[in-house]
């Protein structure tokens, strides 16, 4: 059976070497009926092949997180443009250097910010230890958006306690890397937000969501919906930062309106550290 598979695989890895080989000789990528279906670019990017790209995109991820054993994830969502405490210090004297009023300004606002990205580091790195401890079954695993910021913060906390952590990264216009602390082989990029945000939730566990922007709320409540509708499982929804969320968002407001029910504030958590983070998640599991 081994061998069987791998014949057919030599034979897909063939049929792209053959376009490798083309593409080399300065053969230009015209259409070509001949060439087979899955080897043909402009074919699988043209509109009515979308749903074929839908597949491709919900299937990778899923199959290689299977195969390393990712069940049960806690995501975290935050802003990219979080600063660690040592970018936001350096930062801070290179703008009390410049003199430049408004660089100061960012900087220093940078800096108090820089509270969140350490409490998103130490967060990941207890969900690690519980983890390290654990059956595979068992085990949680941080998976992130695969960015900077605060997404970097909770897959570096992982990495520093030598668990492997999930990136599920989007290709945008101005390009984001991801961050060097995912687990390589758990580092995934999207084309479409749709699956991605799937992904999010097919083995999330919990949900973290620190202070940050549009993407952010997007996310965040894509699932509190989700959840809210019993599309998806409960699952613990913290939003760490009471201060932040509370002025972002007048939840009481829309209760007052009538536009959501007193015990959908029950779907929610705030917490100020991260201990009382991931007390939520040991609580709502009874860890």
């Amino acid at each position: 059976m081994d061998t069987t598979q791998d014949l057919s695989e030599r034979r897909l890895a063939d049929a792209w070497a053959e376009l490798q080989n083309q593409s080399n000789l300065g053969q230009a990528l015209e259409a070509d009926a001949y060439r087979l279906a899955f080897a043909d670019p402009e074919f699988l990017l043209r509109r009515e092949t979308r749903g074929i790209r839908f597949q491709l995109e919900m299937l990778k991820p899923d199959l290689d997180q299977a195969q390393q054993g990712i069940d049960s994830t806690v995501v975290v969502f935050g802003s990219a443009r979080s600063a660690s405490p040592e970018t936001a210090q350096i930062s801070l004297q290179q703008a009390q250097i410049s003199g430049d009023a408004k660089a100061l300004m960012l900087a220093q606002r940078q800096l108090r910010s820089a509270h969140y990205y350490d409490q998103a580091r130490l967060f990941a790195r207890q969900v690690a230890n519980h983890s390290a401890h654990r059956r595979p079954e068992e085990r949680l695993f941080i998976a992130t958006g695969g960015g900077p910021g605060i997404m970097e913060a909770a897959n570096r906390g992982s990495h520093e306690m030598g668990a492997p952590s999930v990136g599920l990264n989007i290709a945008l216009l101005h390009e984001q890397n991801p961050n060097p602390y995912i687990t390589p082989t758990l580092s995934f990029k999207f084309h479409y937000f749709a699956l991605r945000k799937m992904h999010f939730m097919m083995r999330a566990k919990a949900l973290v969501a620190f202070p940050g922007g549009f993407g952010t709320l997007d996310e965040l409540f894509e699932v509190i919906t989700l959840v809210q509708t019993r599309k998806a499982k409960p699952v613990p929804i913290v939003l760490f930062g009471t201060d932040y969320w509370k002025r972002l968002v007048n939840m009481e407001a829309m209760v007052e309106e009538g536009v959501i029910s007193v015990e959908d504030l029950d779907l929610f958590t705030y917490v100020d550290d991260a201990e009382a983070a991931w007390k939520v998640i040991r609580d709502f599991y009874k860890l």
